[in-house]
């Protein structure tokens, strides 16, 4: 053995101390991932138990834990390769290009719509707290909600055109103190606002199964970040318990929303548990509130991806003029499809079914596959694979059809 060399390298490891390690902590990590998985699902997992009725909460913890599972099965495909720093990373070591355009199409798609639900959301509750509002644009008058959406459009367009969304990206600490502001509220008016938990519900409804795990699914669609989140901490070790924490925390906060509104309302509730709340109640005025802040916040980073991902492909990437065109036309789009199809319960199964189920349990179970075990491998782990391939293309045909069968009831004359 060569003590030169030892001594050497003890010489040089003294003279050079290691830094210490850049990233975020385990806790602001957590903040990070409980903010991205409670978004605004946690308006419709009280309507998700009234479609399926009680046991349908059991459909609640499975999702949960079949999307904890997958968010650990991006985790090992990381590890497989350390350029790895995106999900779209992900599809295209493990089906090139083709897989990067297919995870990137399901991932923008899936914000886009989110973004649709923001601006959806927003007309409604503001119509719910001033019902007899209307707008007149270009000397025509329009109704409550859609001059709501139109409303909403115009206050989150000018921070669309920001590049750098570094203040705004400090809403995470923000946002889980929302969700859990609005569990609150909810609670405080069933328990002191007079409203309180008479109803029963039912015990199981089949019909309503497809839409309940449709809602649950858009509830933990939290993959398209998780890379993005792992590679920021400091010690990238901990992000099984950092998934661990935010799944646990948001379980316990979607259940216990859905419990307190099935209670309070029943088989009255709405695709957004806020438009049940009687507006006399300071609860439900701080709980619509609190429901109208986040989408402001987040709505251009929403939408962000989706515009620099179409700037980078053209030439104009460096003009801000053409950036704040393509970001203002992405807005009118939104805009658009959110005053065609105004059903947010409809539209959130569609994302649910469709997309969510889609990027986080049927995409990372394939890439896992092909990039770590194999498809051609047998073991007792591929076997378990397959078998949540099948139940989630199953829910995905089931629910993606009720939802868009749904949505043209609603949509066509009756």
């Amino acid at each position: 053995m060569n003590t030169n060399n030892m001594e050497g390298t003890d010489q040089s490891a003294n003279q050079h101390p290691q830094l210490p390690a850049k990233g975020t902590t385990f806790i602001r990590t957590c903040f990070n991932g409980v903010n991205t998985l409670s978004g605004v699902g946690i308006l419709s997992v009280p309507y998700a138990l009234s479609k399926g009725g009680w046991l349908s909460l059991l459909l609640l913890l499975l999702v949960a834990l079949l999307c904890f599972y997958t968010g650990l099965l991006l985790r090992r495909c990381m590890d497989s390769d350390p350029l790895i720093k995106s999900y779209p990373d992900i599809g295209h070591l493990a089906f090139g290009q083709k897989g990067r355009a297919m995870v990137s199409t399901f991932l923008y798609l899936e914000l886009f719509f989110v973004a649709v639900e923001f601006l959806i959301m927003e007309g409604d509750n503001l119509h719910k707290l001033f019902p007899k509002e209307s707008f007149v644009v270009f000397g025509n008058k329009i109704g409550g909600k859609q001059g709501f959406v139109l409303l909403s459009a115009a206050v989150v367009l000018p921070t669309t055109w920001l590049r750098s969304l570094g203040v705004l990206a400090y809403v995470s600490a923000g946002g889980v103190m929302a969700s859990l502001a609005l569990v609150l509220a909810v609670f405080w008016g069933g328990a002191f606002d007079g409203i309180g938990f008479h109803e029963r519900g039912e015990l199981w409804n089949w019909s309503g199964m497809s839409t309940a795990i449709s809602l649950f699914t858009f509830c933990y669609c939290g993959h398209a970040v998780f890379p993005t989140i792992c590679n920021s901490m400091k010690d990238k070790s901990q992000f099984p318990k950092v998934l661990v924490v935010c799944f646990i925390i948001s379980t316990i906060s979607y259940g216990s929303m859905s419990i307190f509104g099935y209670l309070m309302f029943g088989e009255h509730l709405t695709s957004q548990v806020t438009l049940n709340l009687p507006t006399k109640y300071i609860s439900s005025k701080i709980a619509i509130y609190t429901t109208l802040i986040n989408p402001v916040s987040k709505y251009a980073l929403v939408i962000s991806p989706i515009a620099t991902a179409v700037e980078e492909t053209f030439p104009f990437r460096e003009s801000r003029l053409m950036s704040c065109l393509l970001r203002t036309f992405l807005v009118i789009s939104t805009v658009f499809v959110a005053l065609v199809v105004p059903y947010f319960g409809y539209v959130m199964a569609f994302i649910g079914a469709f997309l969510s189920i889609t990027v986080s349990v049927l995409l990372p179970c394939l890439c896992y596959c092909k990039i770590v075990i194999g498809f051609k491998k047998f073991r007792v782990e591929l076997m378990m694979i397959y078998m949540i391939l099948l139940f989630g293309t199953f829910v995905a045909i089931i629910g993606t059809y009720t939802a868009v069968t749904d949505i043209i009831k609603e949509v066509l004359p009756k």
